[in-house]
């Protein structure tokens, strides 16, 4: 049997501004916004001052990081830190949740 090889690009959906991105499997999800003039808040970007947090709305990610500063609640929630995560799928990403 043969297997299909893993995508090397995945589409981030933006709701809020009624935008699409492609993302390269290996880009950060915050490159990809930044890259694309997108604005979204960041500092560190290393997964410790949470200034990027966002709301996966839907999707998976892979962290760059083994242990990204959200609190386990956050990610029950669905918070991601963009600074560090990749996609592993087509995401949905939207501003956090207040």
């Amino acid at each position: 049997m043969r297997t299909s090889p893993e995508p090397d690009t995945f589409q981030l959906h933006l709701p809020h501004k009624g935008e699409t991105l492609t993302v390269p499997a290996e880009t950060t999800l915050l490159r990809a916004l930044l890259d694309a003039g997108v604005p979204w808040p960041a500092s560190c970007r290393n997964g410790t001052c949470r200034a990027c947090i966002g709301q996966l709305v839907s999707g998976t990610v892979r962290y760059s990081v083994a242990w990204p500063g959200l609190l386990p609640e956050e990610k029950a929630k669905g918070c991601v830190l963009p600074c560090v995560a990749s996609p592993t799928s087509d995401v949905v990403l939207a501003p956090p949740i207040d």
